[in-house]
């Protein structure tokens, strides 16, 4: 008797949903990494011009 698994099924045929999630994902994180590190470079030249 063989049992069904639907996991080997997904395996086989690529999800295009999945590739979606995950292309969305990968932007997403490049989007945040950018802005977090426009915010730290910010932070610094803002702290320097305070000071005299």
């Amino acid at each position: 008797m063989e049992q069904n698994n639907p996991s080997k099924k997904q395996q086989k045929k690529p999800d295009p949903r999945e590739d979606r999630l995950k292309a969305a994902l990968k932007a997403n994180m490049a989007k945040r990494k950018a802005q977090a590190r426009a915010r730290a470079g910010a932070a610094g030249t803002q702290t320097d011009k305070g000071q005299d």
